[in-house]
């Protein structure tokens, strides 16, 4: 298992949540200066000194459990309250395009382009703010030198280990399912087409040689797709072009130039949100409770309402969705079987990995 996964999750999981926060502010026409100042914290806390060379030591990958955690305490690093409803239902939709971005990476090696997409849109969020912008480049840079220098079988073990971390979370989300790149049973369904990764050549060609190394016959074989050849390697410099979109912000407003690699993660850009993505987020505020936004600092807080209307607030509470309600009947029904009460996590959150993260949070936040 790598020893170096952390960082590019932690990374890259904040920028999905980071995406998903600011389209609910600027949807919920908060004023301006608490959605400023909401980024702002939360970005502050993420990418502080202290904590991201802690972060960047080598250690294991956190439980899904843990990395909740961490990541409900960076949510609430500002003035703004989200229930555990809600932190639940945004931290799948975070798992689970991170994990479909992951699963389209090119080459093991381009999981750090994703990285750097996100990277260049957290800088974007504050780009009005010296300090914290300056916290967001510095961090980069640490990014660049610790990885940089793995070698391809190194970043190979590191996807692996992501992979492996993901692969039991197969959480539906209609933004997926009606792009048909997610079946009914939450798997992704992988398209056949497109470019082929940098370095390698589009398969459908035998081709075998002497003893001498020439080349004395040739056949070609159905590959069951249509591929393409390769495009050009995107930037893995502090500032360039990513060339590819994966890792974007796919609730934005305005997107980059589309590329071929992107296709199938994001509709071309246009003058107007992604319905889908907006409708995914709809349902998270309809159905998951609402984001509460309260200042730690005076009396006077403001609230951010995800329903539709103060009654439909009132009405919904939290309610499971199927995978929830089927785990939790599968968990009743093993514990008749084997005697034991069924587990429930914790509120505490996790008791070993992570309290030293979430200890060093929490210093930041009373800052």
């Amino acid at each position: 298992m790598s020893m170096r996964t952390l960082p590019l999750v932690f990374i890259n999981l904040g920028g999905e949540m980071l995406y998903i926060l600011d389209q609910r502010l600027q949807t919920q026409n908060t004023a301006d200066d608490n959605t400023q100042k909401v980024m702002n914290d939360i970005i502050a806390t993420m990418f502080s000194k202290a904590f991201m060379e802690e972060l960047l030591k080598p250690q294991d990958l956190y439980s899904n459990r843990a990395l909740r955690t961490v990541l409900t305490r960076l949510a609430h690093a500002s003035i703004m309250r989200l229930n555990p409803a809600s932190m639940d239902r945004l931290y799948e939709l975070m798992v689970m395009a991170f994990k479909y971005q992951l699963l389209l990476c090119p080459r093991p090696r381009d999981l750090l382009i994703i990285s750097y997409n996100h990277i260049d849109a957290i800088r974007e969020f504050v780009r009005d703010t010296p300090s914290v912008l300056n916290q967001v480049d510095e961090t980069h840079r640490k990014i660049i030198e610790v990885y940089t220098p793995l070698s391809d079988g190194e970043f190979q073990l590191l996807r692996q280990t992501l992979l492996i971390f993901l692969q039991d979370m197969h959480v539906r989300v209609s933004l997926f399912l009606k792009d048909k790149v997610q079946n009914p049973n939450g798997r992704f369904a992988l398209s056949t087409t497109g470019p082929v990764p940098h370095g390698t050549e589009v398969p459908g060609l035998i081709r075998m040689f002497s003893s001498n190394g020439k080349e004395w016959k040739r056949w070609e074989f159905p590959t069951g797709g249509s591929y393409t050849s390769s495009i050009r390697v995107g930037s893995f410099e502090r500032f360039g072009d990513r060339v590819t979109r994966i890792g974007t912000n796919m609730y934005s407003v305005t997107q980059p130039e589309e590329t071929h690699t992107s296709k199938s993660y994001s509709q071309k850009a246009n003058s107007e949100p992604n319905p889908l993505a907006k409708e995914e987020l709809n349902l998270l505020a309809r159905l998951l409770g609402g984001m509460k936004v309260q200042n730690r600092n005076t009396e006077t807080g403001f609230r951010v309402n995800l329903f539709a209307t103060d009654q439909e607030e009132e009405e919904w509470g939290f309610f499971p969705s199927q995978d929830v309600q089927v785990n939790t009947e599968l968990a009743r029904i093993a514990g008749e079987f084997t005697g034991e009460p069924e587990q429930t996590e914790s509120p505490e959150g996790p008791s070993n990995k992570g309290d030293d993260l979430l200890a060093m949070m929490d210093e930041l936040i009373e800052l």
